[in-house]
Order: C-alpha cells, then structure tokens, then sequence
C-alpha cells in the first residue's frame, strides 16, 4: 500500500532515529524506520521535522496523544508559523500541554546538528502559506547532501535556481504531486499549485545526466501516473534521466 510522503534518517553511529513529516501514515512509518534500524531503538524518533501545515504533513501528530500512543516528550522541530499553530490550536495544543510532544524552535538558513554526522538546515519555499509557512530541508550526512521539498507552488516562484541546487546536492526529493494539466481537469489548478512533473522536467531538460539523476520526483497524489512503475509516464520520466522515489528506498548519506 502507497503511503504518504515522509523521510527517515538513520543514523547508526550515534544509534538515533528521525523522520521528516507527521503523516497520516506515520504509526506505520515509525515502525518501518525501527525495523530498519542496525540498532536498538524506540519506537518513536528522535526528532520529527515538519514542513508546514497541511493536513498530510502534520496530522499524524495526533497518534502521539494519550488517545493513542500517549508519547513522552517527543521532538518535533517546527519553523516560528508552525510552532505557533501547534501552540495555538486545539487538539495539537494539548499535545504540547500533555507533554507528548516538545516543539524545538528552528529558524531559517539556520543549520541544525542533530549528531557528529547529521545537520539539517531548513530554508524556506513558497507554497499555499494559509496557517504556517512552509519548509524545505537539506540534510547533510558525512559524506552525501539532500534537499528535501515534498511541496512548492511553481518553481519560478522560489527565488532560488532549482539548477544551481542541483549542483550542491547528491540528492534532490522535489514536489511531483501532479503529472501534468489533464490529470485534474476537474479542478482550478490555481488553489493547489504545484509544479507539474512535465514542467520540472523542462525546466531541467538541458542539463547534463549526472545532474538530472539527482532528482527524484515524491509526493505523488493518488491520481499521478506515476504510481504506476510500469506505465508509460514512468517510462518517460525515467528515459528522460530522472527517477522517482518509492516506498522502502535506502540513501546512504
């Protein structure tokens, strides 16, 4: 069963676990990371990481509840918007309250390290900021980068060259919610911008292979045809140089 975007990290020298996103999937999601772990570990991470507050990203917060698992102190790290909507609104305040979760403040272009090996620097993308703004993360391990950005309106949009990143990273998890136009006909595109796969890969099509292996498209809706490994527009994508993610892929960082 397809699951909704998230990342684990593990992190085998200091025998700690964390993961990118709270999803909706994410009981299943701990459990995957823990059982993939060379090592002892609980079954909640170390850290989690937020990207902003859409309803995929963080509601699985609440299975850390005492109405569930009724977690003790988790880290959740959250940019200042975020932070204050989990403060501010019920029922993720009392997750704060109770003490399931703790929310460890994190700040833009600012690195984070997590361990001698790992250190996270969020930045910030543009993206339907309703309730919180929204994060991307480049995740540096001792040897290998990633940048990490499951959601973004349109790549002209971000002030920064999707390119130019490339060139800095090892890896590059971007936002492929929709193929194209015609996959959601039914609806304004223009209240859920998203790049669309086809316009990504033009973006980057004059760019040399290494580069375009980089990329691997996630955050795939269940109407993109890229679900399907074996369909024409996976063949596409991938004769075109690029990959797409799927459940259950190891990066060695």
């Amino acid at each position: 069963m397809k699951k909704v975007v998230s990342l684990g990290i593990l992190d085998a020298q200091d025998k700690k676990t964390y993961l990118f996103e709270a999803t909706p999937d994410i009981a299943a999601q701990m459990s995957l990371l823990k059982e993939s772990a060379s090592f002892e570990t609980q079954t909640t991470p170390d850290g989690i990481f937020i990207t902003h507050a859409h309803i995929g990203h963080y509601a699985g917060l609440m299975f850390l509840g005492r109405e569930s698992m009724n977690a003790e102190a988790v880290t959740v790290y959250t940019l200042p918007r975020m932070r204050q909507f989990l403060s501010s609104n019920g029922p993720w305040d009392q997750l704060v309250r109770l003490q399931n979760i703790v929310l460890k403040p994190i700040s833009e272009n600012t690195g984070i390290t997590l361990s001698s090996g790992i250190k996270v620097v969020p930045f910030t993308v543009p993206h339907r900021d309703e309730y919180s703004e929204t994060a991307g993360f480049e995740i540096s391990g001792p040897e290998k980068r990633v940048l990490f950005i499951p959601d973004i309106d349109k790549w002209d949009r971000w002030e920064v060259s999707l390119a130019e990143r490339l060139t800095e990273v090892d890896f590059a998890f971007v936002d492929a919610t929709f193929f194209d136009a015609a996959e959601i006909g039914y609806r304004d595109i223009n209240e859920i911008p998203h790049p669309f796969v086809v316009e990504t890969m033009k973006l980057l099509e004059s760019l040399p292979t290494g580069l375009k292996n980089k990329v691997y498209f996630i955050h795939l809706n269940h109407t993109n045809p890229l679900l399907d490994p074996k369909g024409d527009a996976t063949q596409k994508v991938l004769a075109a140089g690029f990959r797409i993610a799927r459940v259950g892929d190891r990066f060695k960082l």
